[in-house]
């Protein structure tokens, strides 16, 4: 049956509009005009906001459980249903660096995920251990190894959705690079110390994003570009942003809007455990955690990730930027839509697409959402 979700204004590519009936069927979004078809069931929008649903390509944990303490569909699940509330219709569990029996392990279950139904699940996002002892921020230093052979097979290997690698550039060869995204891995570069000469070498080789920009990167120097700079420089390129408030100065969030537009700036969360829950501490792997206000701190006072949701990333964008609300929704739902090769397929409100829907109030409060068509 048809269904059809009337009286919104609905967020289109092009803008907000109004007196329009966007009909779903068979998960799919059937099409956008301004009546609905005859004998559809109708839902009344009620005069909200009718968004795309919100992509997350970061989400390490939320809902009281971390991807890395069990890598199982169970964990998924109860991920995928915490960030749900809070506008997350597409998701990476995202796994930081571990062993490599665990990544083995955690690429299974998203691929058992996948093929269970479990709602929103894109693919996996593996986060280390390829990466620089000197910038690896929260990561487990004795964690961190070299790439080889091996790791490149097992990276690739996943059953179904995407796989999205970061790894420190200095750490890797070009070779290295190229071996993962042709065996179809789409790799960001993070958490590393490599000069601006290197990171132009591994974009040149396949490296087609940055992972939480800003942080645990070179930074940018009048002599010295480093990952930072060769990131705002690059027009290819794809950028996640914590806009939570901590990770990144508001001035330094409007400048990187400056320099590479909402279409090459996507919002992450870099959520963890806490995240849609109140408790004020966690344990990743063997260190206690600590909710300080709405940061995530160690025993050293370093960030661990966040307690972000995409509503609030969305809605920081807005109050830190000035940008409009088009561009803020766009920056979580189309950029990394476009990013993860699924342009095609969700990010956006237009026929053909998936019906990843989320329906909000003025004041941020989620109503209600839709993953392929069916009500969440």
């Amino acid at each position: 049956m048809e269904t059809a979700l009337v009286n919104a204004r609905v967020m289109l590519p092009q803008g907000l509009r109004e007196g329009l009936a966007v009909t779903i069927a068979n998960g799919c979004i059937r099409s956008v005009s301004s009546e609905a078809p005859a004998g559809a069931a109708i839902v009344d929008c009620g005069g909200q906001l009718l968004l795309p649903g919100f992509i997350d390509t970061q989400v390490n944990g939320g809902g009281g459980v971390l991807f890395n303490d069990a890598p199982t569909v169970e964990t998924i699940a109860t991920i995928a249903a915490a960030h749900r509330r809070f506008g997350t219709t597409g998701l990476l569990p995202t796994l930081i660096s571990d062993d490599l029996s665990v990544v083995e392990r955690a690429i299974a279950a998203v691929s058992d995920a996948i093929e269970a139904g479990v709602p929103g699940i894109l693919g996996i996002h593996v986060e280390g251990p390829f990466l620089s002892h000197a910038r690896r921020g929260i990561h487990d230093a004795a964690r961190l190894r070299t790439i080889d052979r091996d790791a490149i097979v097992l990276l690739g290997s996943a059953r179904r959705g995407r796989t999205l690698v970061t790894l420190a550039p200095e750490c890797v060869s070009p070779g290295d690079i190229a071996a993962l995204v042709e065996a179809g891995v789409i790799v960001a570069a993070g958490h590393s110390e490599a000069d601006y000469d290197t990171v132009r070498r591994a974009i040149s080789a396949g490296i087609s994003g940055f992972t939480h920009l800003f942080n645990a990167m070179s930074p940018l120097a009048n002599r010295a570009p480093g990952m930072t700079g060769a990131a705002l420089e690059d027009e290819r390129t794809t950028a996640g942003l914590i806009v939570d408030g901590h990770h990144v100065h508001p001035a330094v969030i409007r400048i990187a809007l400056k320099a590479k537009g909402y279409e090459r700036l996507m919002l992450v969360t870099d959520a963890m455990a806490l995240t849609g829950i109140e408790d004020d501490r966690f344990m990743l792997q063997g260190r206690e955690i600590y909710r300080v206000g709405d940061r995530l701190v160690d025993a050293e006072g370093t960030l661990a990730g966040s307690t972000l949701t995409m509503t609030e990333a969305v809605r920081n964008m807005i109050a830190q930027t000035g940008i409009d609300l088009r561009h803020a929704v766009a920056m979580a739902s189309a950029t990394p839509a476009a990013f993860l090769g699924l342009a095609g397929e969700t990010g956006a409100i237009a026929p053909g697409l998936s019906a990843d829907l989320i329906l909000m109030d003025d004041g941020w409060q989620m109503k209600r959402s839709w993953i392929a068509g069916q009500e969440a």
